[in-house]
């Protein structure tokens, strides 16, 4: 069926790694009648790094960019919807595999398994290095440096956070339930709340109360960082929200702060000059 926002809703399973079962049947298919979008390959640090990427069909370039930072499940359906949305919006949207050198998410049947194996083996040196290929990869293709934003969920989420630090042409930050605070390793030195003083662009994070990953003191131990340091940032928390409750195709999804969220996000890029082309 359609729904208000020009989307389709169905079924949509073969697309997602095992580790996400189960998947719910309302997944948002967006209609790409108006979109660009496909596979692609980008060159970083020696390699080619497989990403998918979509933008507004009829309007011209140079495109104001969103970088768009996959789950721990990987560039699936919903994260191509994601960027499918934003080229809807007037964005060029990208979003890279961020894995491929350690393995595929398609090998893993459950979550912890998934984690212990193949997430907690991607450095997040790599991830950044691989971000700023990615960010290369869409000035070349009628991107907008000078207008780039990232977005990020879950694993993402936390990505986008220590992105904001990074890179210092970046314009506007917007993180969906990224963990804050953690146990630190060689392969992942810091974690957001680590990196509050030293943000470059304005971060919004997106958070759920009933998130039982994301304990509601740790919001508050970031807030107190981001406070401590001055730095640009809000934190929304959603009251009857949960974990990954913008994953419409999960249980998980709570469609009222899923929109709110968007439009939170949308307006926050415009906010800070990350403006879509009409």
């Amino acid at each position: 069926m359609k729904t208000e926002d020009n989307t389709t809703q169905k079924l949509s399973n073969n697309s997602f790694a095992p580790a996400v079962q189960p998947v719910a049947a309302t997944t948002i298919i967006t209609d790409d009648a108006e979109i660009l979008s496909g596979e692609t390959s980008i060159p970083t640090q020696g390699e080619n790094m497989p990403a998918f990427h979509a933008r507004p069909r009829n309007v011209a370039g140079p495109l104001p960019v969103v970088l768009v930072v996959q789950e721990i499940f990987g560039v699936h359906e919903h994260i191509r919807d994601i960027c499918r949305r934003l080229a809807r919006e007037g964005y060029l949207a990208v979003a890279p595999e961020l894995y491929f050198r350690q393995g595929d998410v398609a090998d893993y049947n459950d979550i912890p398994t998934l984690l212990k194996e193949l997430v907690s083996k991607v450095p997040d040196s790599q991830v950044l290095a691989d971000l700023d290929h990615v960010a290369n990869w869409a000035s070349r293709h009628e991107g907008d440096m000078r207008n780039m934003a990232i977005t990020g969920f879950c694993w993402g989420g936390r990505i986008t956070w220590l992105y904001a630090a990074h890179n210092p042409q970046l314009k506007a930050a917007v993180a969906w339930y990224g963990k804050l605070v953690g146990e630190k390793t060689m392969k992942q030195q810091k974690q957001p709340v680590d990196i509050a003083v030293d943000l470059n662009a304005p971060v919004l994070g997106l958070y759920g109360a009933k998130d039982d990953g994301i304990p509601l003191d740790t919001v508050d131990t970031m807030r107190q960082a981001l406070r401590a340091a001055n730095a640009h940032a809000e934190i929304i928390v959603y009251p009857d929200a949960g974990h990954a409750f913008n994953a419409d195709y999960r249980p998980s999804y709570h469609a009222e702060s899923a929109t709110d969220g968007w439009q939170r996000m949308l307006a926050w890029f415009a906010q800070h000059g990350v403006v879509a082309k009409a």
